[in-house]
């Protein structure tokens, strides 16, 4: 499937290299997250979350395939999120490639495909490459857009306004951009920040079918249920603990490694070890 890449889930390194690249704290970091996408940068079929901006291919291509669905002057017709996006982006790609791509925003921070210098990649296919890749090469490129566009500064003062504006657009406001943003901040700052660990397990259980709920890193009943089914499914033991060797065990899975076998790889080649988040157009 096009765009299904590897789809590593979010890292302590990679939230840290970004909230220290912005010299911010992990909430100003959940808070952007959260309100920019569902606070996961992949569906459950491992391709990057997308928005298909039908505005922005209708300018790249000088309004030529003007259907008042696909390619239009003006923002909307969005529809359904998730795979649907994906059919509209299709259907774009089919009639110019570069265009569509730069038409979608990519990823945990929606990260548009026509800003992908801001975002550091010297063309959209490396920047969607990327954003297939992994959540920390996702957020890498949000932190790059923020520092180029200088939003890192009212991020850190908390000037939600003002972030809002220059990373939603001048129509912020009819979506209360920067209320979400408060709010958000305000729950973060206040509360319990997700853990990473817990947020790892719920992707990777999602992309195996075993849905854990929300993947917002916070461990419930719904977690614990799609683990243990997980773990009764590969012959694991059962246990309610999200630890390094739970994220072992799913990735191996992912990956299509059974604990056996690599049990027995490790067993004859003891030195071998499988190695395994940007201006948006104004709507």
């Amino acid at each position: 499937m096009e765009f299904q890449g590897s789809a590593f889930a979010l890292s302590r390194d990679g939230l840290n290299s970004a909230a220290n690249a912005l010299n911010v704290f992990a909430p100003e970091i959940w808070t952007v997250l959260a309100v920019e996408t569902t606070g996961c940068g992949f569906l459950p079929d491992r391709r990057p979350e997308i928005l298909y901006e039908r505005h922005l291919f209708h300018r790249l291509t000088g309004g030529r395939f003007d259907d008042g669905d696909i390619s239009d002057p003006h923002p909307g017709g969005y529809g359904a999120s998730g795979a649907h996006q994906y059919d509209r982006l299709a259907a774009a790609i089919a009639l110019n490639r570069t265009a569509a791509l730069r038409s979608a925003s990519w990823g945990i921070g929606q990260v548009l495909g026509d800003n992908f210098a801001i975002a550091g990649f010297p063309d959209v296919e490396t920047m969607v490459i990327s954003m297939s890749d992994s959540e920390d090469k996702q957020l890498t490129a949000v932190a790059k857009f923020l520092r180029a566009t200088k939003l890192d500064v009212p991020l850190r003062v908390h000037d939600w306004t003002s972030f809002a504006r220059g990373y939603n657009g001048s129509n912020f406001a009819i979506n209360h951009y920067d209320a979400l943003l408060n709010g958000e901040f305000q729950k973060f700052s206040s509360g319990r920040l997700p853990d990473v660990l817990v947020r790892t397990a719920q992707l990777y259980l999602t992309y195996l079918d075993f849905h854990p709920g929300p993947i917002d890193g916070l461990s419930g009943t719904r977690t614990f249920s799609a683990l243990a089914q997980f773990q009764s499914s590969k012959q694991l033991p059962v246990t309610t603990t999200i630890d390094a060797n739970t994220i072992e065990q799913l990735q191996n899975t992912l990956m299509g490694v059974s604990t056996e076998s690599r049990d027995n790889l490790t067993a004859k080649r003891p030195s071998s070890r499988v190695k395994m988040r940007v201006l948006k157009a104004s709507k």
